[in-house]
């Protein structure tokens, strides 16, 4: 069941929105989903309908690049990747006026894979900021003026994708090191020293039951679990979803029913004891549940799901509660809820408004925002009772495929769209 939001409900979550809510203090999204890379902004106050009153565009910005990174934020300075004519290039635009600060090079010359431009998000950690570059260079630069700190390349550690479309992960940081995934044999994952780039600890690919069709690393970004007791980094790579004790980089288990040969990208999902990972190409989605096992912590299949019922091909999902939402189908992004815990879907798959082709997700002040890939972004509700449309608006530029992930923070929306930036104003219209 679908229905649009009504004006008196409109009206009434304004009201309360107003209230509850005046402006917040500055916050940062400084790196790949956000600050707990799951999606989730940290922003109240926001418009709670876009069916009369839609977004208004503040500004735009030029010289990005060409590529669909999406962007990090911190200290009113945005980041993003771009390509450019003399190579991949770490990119620093000003909030306040929309400038490019400074643009620094990474690469000797445009990379060469398919789907060209960059692809990763940049991680900012204090004076500095991070990168993947997609032929695989790891680049830290300093915020301040771009200046090139060190940089180190997948192919130290003999990486490679599992399929031809260049690497495509934003760097985690986490503590003294940069966790990153060449997708060697040897090195599927590896950290370094996040100031030098020295090497801390390799992690080597371990065939596991199940693991899937492909090698080498997957189009996903490592996420933090401490399930079973220990702390590990959650990754899907070629073969599948793993994970690896962050104190040495140790295996620990690996998932690869959900797997597909062609392309898996979904960052996985990570709640207490629990793994949510999903892929598109009919790869499905299962939920693990992680358990102590001697000095390490095997994975169990609470359930798998077929194709048919959820898969998400790339876009992204996001838990709100007990629920799970994302776009469903193979390269369709049809909202869909899925009860995290059971498995059962609440509602949605079959259904959707304006848009076509992906979807990328992310949850705001009580909605998700869908931005699909010919440009258009819906209002849903994070409501699992129904689903809830509450309005959409077509972006000022769109060129081609809308893939740069949405972010909202301090009370405005970033759409990356290729060499250009818009930034909309989300909070209620005064008077």
């Amino acid at each position: 069941m679908i229905r649009t939001f009504s004006a008196a409900c409109c009206a009434l979550l304004l009201m309360a929105g107003a209230a509850a809510a005046a402006e917040s203090d500055a916050a940062n999204w400084s790196q790949w989903r956000g600050p707990g890379r799951d999606a989730h902004s940290p922003d109240t106050g926001l418009m709670q309908s876009w069916e009369t009153t839609k977004p208004r565009l503040l500004w735009t910005a030029d010289g990005l690049g060409e590529g669909y990174a999406s962007v990090a934020i911190a200290n009113d300075v945005l980041y993003t990747t771009g390509n450019f004519e003399n190579g991949q290039a770490m990119v620093a635009v000003s909030l306040q006026n929309g400038e490019v600060l400074w643009k620094t090079p990474f690469t000797a010359e445009a990379p060469k894979h398919g789907h060209q431009g960059s692809r990763s998000t940049p991680t900012v950690d204090g004076d500095r900021v991070y990168a993947v570059g997609s032929n695989g260079e790891v680049v830290c630069f300093k915020t301040a003026d771009g200046t090139l700190l060190w940089d180190r390349n997948f192919s130290d550690w003999n990486g490679r994708m599992m399929s031809g479309w260049g690497f495509a992960e934003s760097p985690l940081v986490d503590g003294d090191v940069v966790v990153c995934t060449p997708g060697g044999d040897e090195a599927m994952l590896v950290a370094l020293n996040k100031m030098t780039g020295e090497e801390v600890w390799t992690s080597s690919a371990v065939d596991f039951p199940g693991a899937g069709r492909k090698s080498g690393a997957g189009y996903s970004s490592i996420v933090v679990s401490n399930g079973g007791g220990v702390k590990q980094y959650v990754q899907l790579v070629g073969a599948g979803v793993i994970g690896v004790r962050a104190s040495d980089g140790k295996f620990l288990w690996g998932y690869g029913d959900m797997a597909n040969g062609t392309a898996n990208i979904p960052t996985p999902i990570v709640d207490g004891d629990y793994v949510f990972c999903s892929t598109g190409y009919k790869g499905g989605a299962a939920l693990l549940k992680l358990q102590s096992d001697g000095d390490g912590v095997k994975a169990e299949e609470v359930y798998y799901l077929e194709a048919k019922l959820f898969e998400n091909h790339h876009g992204g999902m996001v838990k709100v509660g007990d629920y799970i939402y994302a776009g469903h189908k193979h390269n369709q992004g049809f909202p869909i809820c899925l009860e995290m815990m059971s498995g059962k879907v609440a509602w949605g798959g079959e259904e959707r408004g304006e848009g076509e082709g992906s979807a990328a997700v992310i949850y705001a002040d009580g909605n998700l925002l869908f931005r699909y890939q010919t440009g258009q972004i819906s209002l849903i509700a994070a409501n699992p009772e129904e689903q809830i449309r509450k309005g959409f608006f077509m972006p000022e530029i769109q060129k081609g495929r809308s893939w740069a992930h949405p972010v909202v923070i301090n009370g405005k929306l970033y759409l990356r769209e290729q060499d250009q930036l818009m930034c909309y104003d989300l909070t209620p219209p005064r008077g």
